[in-house]
């Protein structure tokens, strides 16, 4: 992974894990504050009742005569103390050392919560009951432990997730710099073949040196240039969801074709035949030259020295056979997907079987391939969907 990429990865975490933490974090404060608030109701209410009972106690002992004994509520984390009107502390077994504020209603310290009833009957010394309990305040700190650890799991939740998730998502694009990256190096290697031999047979035309041969040498070149260029303006640019299709004679394409690559295979002194049957079609003229082309250069790259190749138009099907170096049954499943090369010295870029594949395709053509390791290749088109007389 180079540092465009490193840095393109970090900025995704980067920005996927603040944005989602702090979702995270407002979610959980959201949920803090309601579970606070439902805590303080739950224990307000909760001490409410036990005053209501430690009242209802009070009136019932005075109403009988007796003097109220205060004794110790069944739950033992709720204590309790009684304050006369004077605030004068009767009762008490608050744990809490602070002083009580009874002038609220319910409130809480940092260790405890606080619950202050009044009882306004005349003859009764009994002015305030204060209750308390720690249950709330440790439920609250427990809840806190818990949001806290919440939050800390889903942050490393997110972060293993964003983590995968970038790679996922960067896979496709670094396969996709890869290939470009391999099609620029390929590209460069495939041009440079044919610019040597030009230079080379300009120098030796220069010195008169065999005019005749290098003369041969210096067209192959340029056509081998120009139908390079072509392949990758073709590829980059044309749009194959528009057609502009003719009628015309498929038969003297295809030996136009044949004529221009004669001359590209004359440095591997390979002998290009045509066996071709008059056959008229109605397609894109551009694209199936493109079509023909692609399967014609293909055939020279993967043909051996002092060959040939030979070209039939028989019934509607078109056959390129070449007697190379053959294509294994692993490779035939793969060699038309783009920037996909065979195992050739001679180089090659993989889009020229990309290019008739999706011709083919456009034109809901049958493209068929037989091959075997060290015997050769035989590419075949099926044109008669579009035949128009033959």
């Amino acid at each position: 992974m180079n540092s465009d990429e490193k840095r393109a990865l970090f900025s995704f975490l980067s920005i996927y894990i603040c944005s989602a933490i702090f979702l995270i974090g407002m979610l959980l404060y959201v949920y803090y504050q309601d579970e606070v608030e439902s805590l303080e109701k739950s224990c307000s209410m909760e001490l409410n009742n036990a005053s209501m009972k430690i009242k209802t106690d009070i009136l019932n002992s005075y109403m009988h005569n007796k003097k109220f004994i205060p004794k110790n509520l069944d739950k033992k984390e709720l204590r309790y103390g009684l304050y006369d009107e004077k605030r004068k502390l009767i009762f008490s077994n608050l744990d809490s050392k602070e002083s009580v504020d009874l002038d609220k209603k319910f409130y809480e310290n940092r260790l405890n919560h606080y619950f202050i009833d009044e009882l306004n009957e005349v003859g009764i010394p009994i002015k305030y009951i204060v209750l308390e309990t720690c249950q709330g305040v440790v439920n609250k700190d427990r809840l806190v432990v818990y949001t806290i650890l919440a939050f800390f799991l889903s942050a490393i939740f997110v972060g293993f997730i964003a983590f995968f998730l970038a790679k996922l998502l960067l896979k496709p694009v670094r396969q996709k710099v890869l290939q470009l990256d391999n099609f620029i190096k390929d590209s460069a290697h495939e041009l440079n073949t044919p610019i040597s031999v030009l230079m080379t047979s300009v120098s030796m035309l220069k010195r008169g040196k065999n005019p005749e041969k290098m003369m041969k040498y210096i067209l192959s070149s340029s056509k081998q240039i120009s139908h390079i260029y072509n392949d990758i303006h073709f590829s980059a640019f044309n749009n194959f969801g528009e057609n502009l299709d003719e009628r015309f004679n498929l038969n003297e394409l295809i030996l136009e074709s044949v004529d221009f690559f004669r001359d590209i295979s004359v440095t591997k002194s390979i002998i290009i035949e045509a066996n071709l049957e008059i056959c008229e079609v109605l397609m894109d003229r551009t694209k199936t030259q493109k079509l023909i082309n692609n399967l014609l250069s293909n055939a020279i790259k993967y043909s051996k020295n002092n060959s040939k190749i030979v070209v039939s138009l028989e019934k509607g099907f078109l056959k390129v056979q070449d007697f190379g170096i053959g294509i294994s049954k692993e490779e035939q499943k793969e060699i038309f997907k783009r920037y996909k090369r065979g195992k050739n010295v001679e180089g090659g870029f993989g889009i020229g079987l990309d290019i008739v594949n999706r011709i083919c395709k456009d034109y809901n053509l049958e493209l068929m391939l037989e091959s075997k390791p060290n015997e050769g290749s035989t590419f075949i088109v099926d044109f008669n969907k579009i035949i128009i007389s033959q």
